[in-house]
């Protein structure tokens, strides 16, 4: 690869230190998130057991001698490894031999089931999430404010610009995918679709050599689309289906495929977060549904530039979207967790990220600069019944993660003010 041209990724420091603890990391993610490109930077050999060269004769090769395709310098790249399975355990097996730290990256774009794996690799192989880019990784944001900083509650006022609107449109239907930042605006929005095309028809049977009804598939992915950033159950899904598309699908096999979807990373839902396990408030146990990236549900629903600015709920939905997948992104990188806040008493708050040492910190995400006052009352309002409740911990921070302001900056009553786009970790 030619490393000049490397974008810098977040995850660069976090797989720099792994590489220094464990025998092994496997770099694991959606396709097309860069995977192979920053994993080729930290390594000094490889081998793509994917390459259809000679009628793809690393895939064979691996399959007949899965040591043989370890041999090359330290650390060396194995990419796709799910494609041969054992190779894992061929993996596990030379890191307890060579005893030696940083000895293999592995990359992967889909869980394997586990028929040819025997161990699993605990101790020795470390697993390192990688997700389509932010806006900080793809220079879309400013990165004025540190997210981690901000969890401490230190932020720097400063301005940071006006966002115009279509500008921001452009960035949730384009997506964080590497290969489309060179594209034309126009250009980068074919890529969602030709992704799910490609993972659809070729990757869920490649999974586990299954053929399945990717019709269907298609239904519940459209589904999920119009149900993106809200708790919708799987029976939920299914009366979607129902009414929207005049088909069917029972529960069951909606329960398969949305695990299938998991396993290939197209999916990265949002778990519920509980306040404390002694507090009496009864939370609803429902994750937020999520696409890897805010792109694919735009695919899905073939929306528009002119379409989501004459669509403003559809817009909102797409917009904390974005902010989530960021905020997550971000978050990891300092040991944090991405939560939201559901509730019995009809409380809900967008984003909550906990931090290592327990704390945690509200976020409501909003894309106008008109609803910021009453996003801050109700965190505000949140934040008086949680200190209220004798078992429960109110949060640390309080902020409004906003799309149309042009400022960072800390409200005189408590609450901060962040534009997404002058976000980073």
């Amino acid at each position: 690869m030619d490393r000049k041209s490397y974008l810098p990724r977040i995850v660069d420091r976090q797989l720099q230190e792994y590489l220094k603890t464990f025998g092994a990391v496997c770099v694991e993610g959606p396709k097309w998130c860069g995977k192979t490109w920053t994993s080729s930077f930290h390594s000094k050999s490889e081998i793509f057991i994917g390459d259809p060269a000679g009628n793809f004769q690393n895939r064979q090769l691996a399959q007949l001698s899965p040591a043989l395709v370890l041999e090359g310098e330290t650390p060396r790249l194995i990419d796709e490894w799910q494609e041969v399975p054992p190779i894992w355990d061929a993996v596990r097996h030379q890191v307890d031999q060579r005893t030696g730290k940083g000895q293999f990256i592995l990359t992967g774009s889909a869980t394997p089931n586990h028929k040819g794996i025997l161990h699993s690799g605990a101790g020795r192989i470390a697993r390192l999430r990688m997700r389509p880019m932010s806006l900080y990784e793809s220079g879309d944001s400013t990165g004025a404010v540190s997210l981690e900083a901000l969890c401490r509650g230190e932020l720097r006022p400063a301005m940071t610009g006006e966002v115009d609107l279509k500008k921001l449109i452009g960035l949730i239907i384009r997506g964080g995918w590497p290969g489309s930042l060179s594209l034309s605006a126009q250009q980068a929005a074919l890529l969602p679709g030709e992704y799910l095309n490609a993972v659809i028809d070729d990757d869920v049977y490649r999974m586990d050599g299954v053929k399945r009804n990717t019709a269907k598939m298609r239904l519940l992915l459209r589904s999920l689309a119009r149900n993106e950033s809200t708790t919708a159950t799987n029976r939920t899904l299914k009366n979607d289906i129902r009414e929207q598309d005049d088909e069917d699908i029972d529960v069951e096999t909606a329960a398969e495929y949305l695990d299938i979807f998991a396993r290939l990373f197209l999916t990265d839902d949002q778990p519920p977060f509980s306040t404390g396990v002694r507090s009496s408030v009864r939370v609803k146990q429902a994750a937020k549904r999520h696409f890897c990236d805010p792109s694919l549900a735009c695919a899905l629903l073939r929306v528009t530039p002119e379409g989501l600015l004459g669509d403003l709920e559809t817009l909102g939905f797409l917009f904390e979207a974005l902010c989530e997948r960021d905020l997550k992104i971000y978050a990891e990188s300092f040991g944090g967790a991405l939560y939201h806040y559901q509730d019995y008493q009809g409380r809900e708050i967008d984003a909550v990220i906990e931090l290592p040492d327990g704390q945690w910190c509200a976020f409501e995400i909003k894309l106008g600069a008109n609803q910021i006052d009453g996003a801050a009352a109700g965190l505000l309002r949140l934040q008086q019944e949680f200190a209220a409740d004798p078992k429960g911990k109110p949060p640390a921070v309080l902020c409004v993660l906003c799309g149309m302001s042009g400022a960072a900056y800390r409200r005189p009553d408590g609450v901060f003010v962040v534009p997404v786009t002058a976000l980073k970790n």
